[in-house]
Protein backbone atom coordinates (compact mmCIF):
# COMPACT_ATOMS: atom_id res chain seq x y z
CA UNK A 1 0.00 0.00 0.00
CA UNK A 2 1.24 4.03 -0.94
CA UNK A 3 1.38 5.87 1.89
CA UNK A 4 -1.59 8.89 1.45
CA UNK A 5 -0.45 12.39 0.43
CA UNK A 6 0.16 15.03 2.48
CA UNK A 7 -2.44 17.47 2.98
CA UNK A 8 -1.70 21.06 1.62
CA UNK A 9 -3.36 22.65 4.72
CA UNK A 10 -1.58 20.81 7.53
CA UNK A 11 0.00 22.27 10.06
CA UNK A 12 -0.97 25.33 12.91
CA UNK A 13 -2.40 28.54 11.24
CA UNK A 14 0.08 31.33 11.60
CA UNK A 15 -2.52 34.47 13.27
CA UNK A 16 -0.14 36.80 12.91
CA UNK A 17 0.66 36.39 9.00
CA UNK A 18 -3.45 36.17 8.58
CA UNK A 19 -4.63 39.32 10.55
CA UNK A 20 -1.68 41.13 8.77
CA UNK A 21 -3.25 40.38 5.27
CA UNK A 22 -6.65 40.71 6.19
CA UNK A 23 -6.32 44.05 7.21
CA UNK A 24 -4.11 44.75 4.43
CA UNK A 25 -6.95 43.67 2.41
CA UNK A 26 -9.35 45.42 4.23
CA UNK A 27 -7.63 48.89 4.15
CA UNK A 28 -6.28 48.62 0.14
CA UNK A 29 -10.20 47.36 -0.82
CA UNK A 30 -11.84 50.33 0.76
CA UNK A 31 -9.45 52.03 -1.67
CA UNK A 32 -9.63 50.23 -4.67
CA UNK A 33 -13.82 49.95 -4.10
CA UNK A 34 -13.93 53.94 -3.81
CA UNK A 35 -11.64 54.86 -6.86
CA UNK A 36 -13.65 52.26 -8.83
CA UNK A 37 -17.16 54.21 -7.86
CA UNK A 38 -15.76 57.65 -8.16
CA UNK A 39 -13.93 57.04 -10.95
CA UNK A 40 -17.19 55.74 -12.50
CA UNK A 41 -19.48 58.52 -11.38
CA UNK A 42 -16.76 61.22 -12.71
CA UNK A 43 -16.14 59.27 -15.97
CA UNK A 44 -19.50 58.80 -16.51
CA UNK A 45 -20.26 62.66 -16.31
CA UNK A 46 -17.40 63.42 -18.32
CA UNK A 47 -18.57 61.25 -21.09
CA UNK A 48 -22.05 62.44 -20.51
CA UNK A 49 -23.95 59.11 -19.86
CA UNK A 50 -27.00 58.77 -18.14
CA UNK A 51 -28.02 57.42 -14.84
CA UNK A 52 -28.03 53.75 -16.15
CA UNK A 53 -24.67 53.59 -18.22
CA UNK A 54 -23.08 55.58 -15.14
CA UNK A 55 -24.04 52.36 -12.55
CA UNK A 56 -22.98 49.86 -15.09
CA UNK A 57 -19.30 51.53 -16.06
CA UNK A 58 -19.21 51.75 -11.53
CA UNK A 59 -20.34 47.85 -11.93
CA UNK A 60 -17.58 47.08 -14.27
CA UNK A 61 -14.62 48.77 -12.42
CA UNK A 62 -15.97 47.27 -9.14
CA UNK A 63 -15.35 43.69 -11.23
CA UNK A 64 -11.94 44.68 -12.17
CA UNK A 65 -11.20 45.88 -8.36
CA UNK A 66 -12.66 41.94 -7.11
CA UNK A 67 -9.73 41.17 -9.69
CA UNK A 68 -7.37 43.52 -8.08
CA UNK A 69 -8.11 42.80 -4.43
CA UNK A 70 -7.81 39.13 -5.90
CA UNK A 71 -4.40 39.21 -6.90
CA UNK A 72 -3.77 41.23 -3.81
CA UNK A 73 -4.77 38.24 -1.30
CA UNK A 74 -2.69 35.77 -3.78
CA UNK A 75 0.43 37.74 -3.53
CA UNK A 76 0.37 38.16 -0.17
CA UNK A 77 -0.40 34.68 0.72
CA UNK A 78 2.82 33.60 -1.27
CA UNK A 79 4.87 36.48 1.34
CA UNK A 80 2.57 35.69 4.53
CA UNK A 81 1.85 32.05 4.79
CA UNK A 82 -1.39 31.10 6.31
CA UNK A 83 -0.06 27.93 7.89
CA UNK A 84 2.81 26.87 9.51
CA UNK A 85 4.19 23.67 8.87
CA UNK A 86 4.08 20.75 11.72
Amino acid sequence: MSPQPASTSSGTIAWPSVITVISAAILIGAEVFGAAFAGGWALAILLGLDDTSAHILQAVLFGIGVLIMVAFVRAAQRIEPFFKRA
